[in-house]
């Protein structure tokens, strides 16, 4: 590798520093206050266009240049960066001038470059995308390369997901370094050198965003503003989805739909895996198997279920197919350098795969879904296998392969981490192309960084083990800290054998993930809720039961995070920075602000250790009251997963439904937990198209302050309509009066210790309510 040497000469136009270097070109520029991109650009080497960052004009930044004889200074009022003169050198300081981050050195070799910086013992890095192990990264040595790996181990962390983005915390203040590579990176954090964090990419060009903070949460705001955020999902897509590798033949998934509705367990999707195909051909049906899936998919409709389909990017090679000959005749398929085209194995033997890189494959590719979701009625689809994998020892394309535009292709080692992304792009892009007034909904395997912007994200092949229920909690907390928030594993695990105590707990924890599915590979045990059992198919019941229960709480911050970049499942770093008991606490989470979820991971345990940051927690089943900071022994008997909330929430919540649109009474719960002052701006609108987008929504106001709870009208163009309104109201003592608006009403007691006031009338209309308490 050859440093970066001493400055040779230097300009500075349009807001944008550049410095020429013996054989390289450095750039810094400021696309914000706190935002500085900086790139490193050998001479004779060309750099591609981003798939990560959204395309948009940044605002004009107020830099200021000052040129001493050993540095060159170039400051916002959030950020300086230091440029040392010789050798260059970056040093990077706050808007306090405290120092951000380590001096950072840039090197190149032959297609490869290099980010060198020091790690200070007391920095802890997090995010990193997918990527197994406890929340703080540090000591850790990661590569991402997008591959199908099952066994999801600290020592196979080479998973599906490739997000080259972490941030580095130094007490509670933050900043973060996206380095936008396409190829494969690899990370040394502190490692090998214990003050060194050392990055490589295997590409012509360094291309780096460097992001100021101070704040956790503002580095993700301002990550996600880059890269993009989530679509507001369609309001079935956060339900209950049950899915086996494989359901088939039809009366098989006629029969699991049948079971799940006579069976009262809540569930909005059934799953079709690779065997509904004719030999495995993507856009085909065996017909033998599902002679009529139009009607079926129309029968499981009319029952509350939505169908999703699973599709692959490997296209068989066979002249009798037109997905194949139409791909060979546009010009869609991978080829060799040559022309060639790039046939490897994978399910349906010798396949060739779609040029994602090129914008005509992304529609060619988009528009094959027609038939599926025009025609058929299929309402999502799910890409598996997009690595891409294939069976081979490489298990992907060889490098040899080329991408991309005429005039413009490299070869796929330079692209290999973007395809599982582009094809989530081409896939997205049609679906709302083809329905546009509906919300698509999609779920990948693989991706980079601004997958958020297409699909939701689960984790993969894991296994029916009680250290994969574990790991589930941390992986998916690092994807939320990589800026995608629409995140799940397989409820049960995927590979091997589950049992019914780990079935119970991992449906318990499944109930509260962004992303809620059931899935099991061919040849395991039946995994379905009642497979295990009546004790344990009532234990699913009721979690999944409450999951619908809480649809209006998780639309709600799923809505929240389309807006701000924020994770829906959060560490409690994110909300407690100052706690120093968060800084790796891998196994419990915060839905939200205010949920506070703790699994159960051990076989056996009937009780767990909980930690409650400050302030007071309620019990969400008792009732009962905690003061943190502090360490408490919850009980936790099969039948309970600890839940608690934080005083000074208020929880919306629905009727239990058995899917999303069922007709039902139109009811909303307000679990009120006083103790705090609070605030819930409660957004609504029809679950499902864009009408939102023109202002059909509602806002509802909710303001607590001490024992009086204010809710007001409805803000926006979206009426929503209550046949009930009901006020739980938890109190740090008992209530002995309730008035509404100054006037009493009647209330109940609950047996969880909360005061029930129900409203029928006017149940949309702005009012105060107020209770006495005694105790």
């Amino acid at each position: 590798m050859l440093p970066v040497g001493s400055l040779l000469d230097y300009d500075f136009a349009a807001g944008t520093l550049t410095l020429r270097t013996a054989g390289a070109q450095l750039s810094l520029r400021f696309l914000a206050p706190d935002l500085l991109r900086i790139t490193l650009l050998p001479e004779g080497r060309q750099m591609r266009p981003s798939v990560a960052v959204l395309p948009r004009q940044w605002d004009d930044v107020q830099v200021r240049l000052d040129e001493g004889e050993e540095a060159l200074r170039l400051a916002t009022p959030a950020m300086t960066v230091e440029v040392g003169r010789d050798p260059v050198r970056l040093r990077f300081y706050d808007r306090d001038g405290r120092l951000l981050a380590g001096e950072a050195s840039l090197a190149w070799g032959e297609g490869a470059v290099a980010w060198e910086q020091a790690a200070p013992p007391e920095v802890r890095y997090y995010g990193f995308g997918q990527k197994p192990g406890f929340l703080d990264r540090r000591g850790r040595a990661m590569t991402h390369w997008a591959t199908d790996e099952s066994l999801h181990t600290p020592d196979h962390d080479v998973l599906y997901q490739a997000i080259p983005f972490h941030i580095a915390m130094q007490g509670s203040r933050a900043h973060g370094l996206f380095v936008d590579s396409t190829a494969r990176v690899r990370y040394d954090v502190a490692k090998e050198r214990a003050d060194r964090l050392r990055i490589l990419a295997d590409d012509d060009y360094l291309d780096a965003y460097l992001f100021a903070g101070p704040a956790i949460k503002d580095v993700l705001v301002r990550y996600t503003e880059l890269t993009g955020r989530m679509e507001l999902p369609p309001l079935w897509a956060l339900g209950y989805h049950q899915c086996r590798y494989t359901y088939f033949p039809e009366a098989r998934v006629r029969e699991v739909a049948a079971e799940l509705r006579r069976r009262e367990i809540p569930c909005d999707a059934v799953w079709l895996d690779i065997d509904y195909m004719d030999g495995y051909r993507v856009f085909t049906w065996d017909r033998e198997r599902f002679p009529d899936p139009k009607q079926m998919v129309a029968d499981l409709r009319e029952q509350g279920f939505r169908t999703v389909t699973i599709v692959d990017p490997g296209v068989k090679v066979d002249a009798r197919y037109p997905v194949f000959r139409e791909g060979v005749a546009g010009n869609h398929f991978i080829c060799h350098a040559d022309g060639e085209l790039c046939i490897d194995n994978v399910w349906p033997g010798r396949s060739a795969f779609p040029d994602f890189t090129r914008a005509a494959t992304r529609r060619w590719w988009g528009d094959l879904h027609r038939e599926f979701v025009n025609d058929l009625g299929i309402a999502g689809i799910w890409n598996d296998m997009n690595e891409p994998a294939v069976f081979n020892e490489r298990k992907t394309l060889p490098p040899t392969a080329v991408q991309g535009e005429d005039g413009a292709r490299v070869g796929h080692d330079r692209v290999h981490n973007a395809y599982g992304l582009l094809m989530a792009q081409a896939t997205h892009e049609g679906l709302r192309r083809l329905q546009p007034d509906r919300r698509p909904f999609l779920l990948t395997r693989s991706g980079y960084a601004g997958i958020q912007r297409y699909a939701a994200v689960w984790m993969g092949d894991n296994h029916s083990w009680w250290e994969h229920l574990l790991t589930t909690v941390p992986i998916l907390l690092g994807m939320g800290l990589s800026g995608v928030p629409f995140v799940g594993t397989d409820i049960g695990g995927f590979q091997g054998d589950c049992d019914g105590e780990l079935f119970a707990r991992w449906v318990q924890l499944g109930a509260f993930l962004p992303f809620c599915r059931n899935h099991a590979a061919m040849g395991t045990v039946d995994q379905e809720p009642w497979a295990f059992g009546p004790e344990v198919e009532e234990i699913a019941r009721r979690y999944i039961q409450l999951r619908y229960r809480l649809l209006p709480f998780l639309y709600n911050e799923f809505y929240k995070s389309s807006q701000t970049g924020l994770p829906v499942m959060r560490p409690l770093l994110l909300e407690y920075p100052d706690d120093p008991e968060t800084a790796n606490l891998s196994d419990q989470f915060l839905l939200g602000e205010d949920l506070l979820v703790c699994p159960v991971y051990q076989p056996g345990a009937t009780a767990r250790m909980v930690y409650l940051p400050a302030g007071e927690w309620v019990d969400f089943w008792t009732g009962a009251r905690h003061r943190g900071p502090a360490r408490i022994v919850a009980e936790a008997p099969l039948e309970r997963m600890p839940l608690y909330v934080r005083a000074g929430a208020i929880l919306p919540m629905g009727p239990v439904r058995q899917w999303t649109d069922q007709p039902a009474p139109a009811e909303l719960t307000l679990q009120v937990y006083a103790g705090a002052d609070g605030a819930l701006d409660l957004y609504e609108d029809e679950g499902e198209g864009y009408a939102y987008r023109d202002g059909g929504y509602a806002i509802t106001p909710v303001r607590l302050s001490g024992t009086r709870l204010r809710i007001g009208a409805p803000e926006g163009g979206y009426r929503p309509t209550r046949d009930r309104l009901v006020v739980r109201f938890f109190a740090p003592g008992r209530v002995v009066v309730a008035e509404r608006d100054g006037r009493p009403v009647t209330f109940r007691t609950a047996a969880d210790g909360a005061a029930e006031v129900v409203l029928t009338e006017g149940t949309t209309d702005a009012c105060e309510l107020s209770f006495r308490v005694e105790g």
